[in-house]
Protein backbone atom coordinates (compact mmCIF):
# COMPACT_ATOMS: atom_id res chain seq x y z
CA UNK A 1 0.00 0.00 0.00
CA UNK A 2 3.09 2.26 0.96
CA UNK A 3 4.19 1.84 -2.40
CA UNK A 4 1.28 3.00 -4.20
CA UNK A 5 0.69 5.61 -1.99
CA UNK A 6 4.33 6.75 -3.55
CA UNK A 7 3.25 6.29 -7.26
CA UNK A 8 0.23 8.22 -6.72
CA UNK A 9 2.20 11.12 -5.02
CA UNK A 10 5.00 10.95 -7.99
CA UNK A 11 2.17 11.21 -10.69
CA UNK A 12 0.46 14.61 -8.55
CA UNK A 13 3.98 15.74 -8.25
CA UNK A 14 4.51 15.29 -12.09
CA UNK A 15 1.00 16.87 -13.07
CA UNK A 16 1.85 20.40 -11.07
CA UNK A 17 4.90 20.67 -13.51
CA UNK A 18 2.25 19.76 -16.55
CA UNK A 19 -0.02 22.42 -15.09
CA UNK A 20 2.68 24.86 -14.74
CA UNK A 21 4.01 24.13 -18.13
CA UNK A 22 0.71 24.67 -19.87
CA UNK A 23 -0.09 27.75 -18.22
CA UNK A 24 3.65 29.74 -18.94
CA UNK A 25 3.05 27.98 -22.48
CA UNK A 26 -0.47 29.96 -22.92
CA UNK A 27 0.74 33.07 -21.39
CA UNK A 28 3.80 32.73 -24.05
CA UNK A 29 1.48 32.00 -26.97
CA UNK A 30 -0.54 35.02 -26.18
CA UNK A 31 1.82 36.90 -26.55
CA UNK A 32 3.30 35.94 -29.43
CA UNK A 33 6.33 34.40 -27.95
CA UNK A 34 5.66 30.86 -29.29
CA UNK A 35 3.86 30.33 -32.72
CA UNK A 36 1.47 27.26 -32.86
CA UNK A 37 2.02 26.96 -36.63
CA UNK A 38 5.44 25.28 -35.56
CA UNK A 39 4.64 21.55 -35.87
CA UNK A 40 6.63 21.01 -32.28
CA UNK A 41 4.79 23.67 -30.82
CA UNK A 42 1.60 22.47 -31.72
CA UNK A 43 2.33 18.73 -30.28
CA UNK A 44 3.49 19.68 -27.75
CA UNK A 45 0.78 22.45 -26.92
CA UNK A 46 -1.67 19.60 -27.69
CA UNK A 47 -0.52 16.70 -25.55
CA UNK A 48 -0.24 19.06 -22.86
CA UNK A 49 -3.53 20.22 -23.51
CA UNK A 50 -5.27 16.44 -24.02
CA UNK A 51 -3.79 15.90 -20.11
CA UNK A 52 -4.70 19.00 -18.18
CA UNK A 53 -8.36 19.80 -19.86
CA UNK A 54 -9.89 16.90 -18.17
CA UNK A 55 -8.36 17.96 -14.91
CA UNK A 56 -8.99 21.92 -15.62
CA UNK A 57 -12.70 22.02 -17.71
CA UNK A 58 -14.95 21.16 -14.78
CA UNK A 59 -13.24 23.25 -12.45
CA UNK A 60 -13.59 26.26 -15.04
CA UNK A 61 -17.37 25.36 -15.71
CA UNK A 62 -17.73 25.99 -12.24
CA UNK A 63 -15.52 29.48 -11.97
CA UNK A 64 -17.70 32.58 -12.76
CA UNK A 65 -16.03 34.46 -15.85
CA UNK A 66 -13.69 36.76 -14.68
CA UNK A 67 -13.40 38.69 -18.11
CA UNK A 68 -10.61 36.38 -19.54
CA UNK A 69 -8.49 35.77 -16.80
CA UNK A 70 -8.08 31.94 -16.66
CA UNK A 71 -7.57 31.27 -12.35
CA UNK A 72 -8.72 27.37 -13.41
CA UNK A 73 -4.47 25.98 -12.75
CA UNK A 74 -4.00 27.53 -9.48
CA UNK A 75 -7.21 26.23 -8.30
CA UNK A 76 -6.49 22.51 -9.53
CA UNK A 77 -2.52 23.45 -8.18
CA UNK A 78 -3.95 23.97 -4.69
CA UNK A 79 -6.63 20.73 -5.05
CA UNK A 80 -3.26 18.84 -5.61
CA UNK A 81 -1.20 19.88 -3.29
CA UNK A 82 -4.33 19.23 -0.81
CA UNK A 83 -4.40 15.44 -1.98
CA UNK A 84 -0.73 15.57 -1.43
CA UNK A 85 -0.94 16.75 2.09
CA UNK A 86 -3.55 14.49 3.06
CA UNK A 87 -1.49 10.95 1.31
CA UNK A 88 1.46 12.29 3.06
CA UNK A 89 -0.47 12.84 6.81
CA UNK A 90 -2.19 9.27 6.25
CA UNK A 91 0.87 7.25 5.27
CA UNK A 92 1.84 6.72 8.55
CA UNK A 93 -1.26 4.67 9.43
CA UNK A 94 -0.58 2.62 6.62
Amino acid sequence: MHALLVVILEVLHLLQYVIIVVAVMSWLLAFNVINVHNELVRMVWNGLNAVTEPLLRPIRNLLPSLGGVDISPIIALLVIMFVQQLIVDNMGSF
